[in-house]
């Protein structure tokens, strides 16, 4: 049996997406910038594609600006805050949990002079909102905290950051990558930024968006032609816009997912040897578990072995078995960092899976 669960790395496209990339591969190819039948076609699509998005994350259509992927909406949202009021301010808030295409953004911009308060999480990777509230600075520029946390699957309080928003005048951006279609819109898109990826939520690769709220100024990093109304230049990538309206507008049984994870965390809880990471997360797909004295990377093999794909960490980092930063910023000792496993569950997983799971990992412990 084949069994992936390593949906927070990336997810398998829904059917309703390979058979509109078939169907603009072979005929709808046109160049949205062309003034002829074909070009005027092209446009329609990504028009009915911003629809989809915004209507999915409740926000206005002109809002939503399409990308090629989470690490240029992540990296479009902080320096194009930061450039934006760089002669007037020079802080930056952030936390020490979040994705690398966030935190190495903060070390550039630190290498620039600007300073940089990294927040501290709980046990449970939370962050304490007072520290928050007393790290806020007059020069603070960009309060950037993610939505969802991608190894452990923390969701972060959001709806108090933005009351601190409406008392202290600074831009918030949030990484909502894990958040969309996960949990419930109004837990994030109260943010002046939001950070969307398609492959995600079982579009394709090499597509997302930047939600940039109405009154919120901020510049573009890509210039040339003038597309997506002069913030983001670049003939668009039809198919993968194409790929994530249809992924947005498709309902995803999280109820279902959250009970598969609840299974698979009872019990493998019950098995001696297994430690559960983030047994008070939130969101409703990610379980992060260590083996007391094995190695993760060992177990992700034996797993494989077994057709079952899970992930040592986020995958940006995966193939180095370093050091988690994440599990390191919530207490947990080396040995149990270098012991744990991500599993992520998806749309398509089965509780057939599940046990077939389960089984697979006592057998393995024995």
């Amino acid at each position: 049996m084949k069994v992936y669960l390593d949906n927070a790395a990336t997810t398998k496209p829904l059917a309703t997406v390979v058979s509109i990339v078939n169907e603009l591969m072979i005929d709808d190819y046109g160049n949205p910038s062309s003034m002829h039948a074909m070009g005027l076609n092209a446009e329609k699509i990504i028009k009915k594609s911003r629809e989809y998005v915004a209507k999915a994350l409740d926000v206005e259509e002109k809002e939503v600006y399409f990308t090629s992927g989470a690490t240029e909406s992540n990296n479009t949202a902080i320096f194009g805050a930061v450039n934006q009021m760089k002669r007037q301010r020079k802080h930056i808030i952030t936390s020490k949990i979040e994705h690398p295409s966030v935190l190495m953004c903060m070390e550039k911009l630190e290498q620039e002079g600007f300073s940089v308060t990294y927040l501290n999480v709980d046990k449970d990777g939370i962050i304490d909102v007072e520290e928050l509230k007393n790290s806020i600075r007059e020069d603070t520029i960009l309060v950037s905290v993610m939505a969802v946390n991608n190894e452990i699957g923390a969701v972060e309080p959001l709806n108090e950051i933005y009351k601190l928003k409406n008392k202290y005048n600074f831009i918030f951006h949030t990484d909502a990558v894990q958040a969309f279609k996960k949990i419930s819109v109004e837990q994030f898109n109260m943010a002046d930024l939001i950070t969307i990826s398609g492959h995600k939520i079982h579009g394709l690769k090499g597509i997302g968006a930047l939600i940039v709220k109405e009154d919120v100024k901020i510049k573009p990093l890509i210039l040339g032609g003038g597309q997506e109304r002069g913030f983001r230049s670049g003939t668009e990538n039809i198919v993968g816009i194409a790929s994530l309206g249809a992924a947005a507008s498709f309902t995803m049984h999280t109820d279902r997912v959250l009970e598969l994870k609840n299974k698979l965390a009872l019990e493998l809880s019950n098995i001696p040897g297994i430690v559960i990471n983030n047994k008070n997360a939130k969101a409703p797909h990610i379980l992060n578990i260590s083996f007391t004295g094995k190695r993760g990377e060992v177990i992700l093999h034996e797993l494989e072995a077994k057709g079952i794909y899970v992930s040592t960490g986020s995958a940006c980092h995966s193939n180095k078995f370093g050091e988690s930063h994440v599990l390191s910023a919530i207490g947990m000792n080396k040995n149990d960092i270098g012991a744990a496993i991500r599993i992520s569950l998806g749309e398509f997983n089965t509780e057939k899976e599940i046990e077939y799971v389960i089984e697979s990992i006592k057998e393995i412990v024995r």
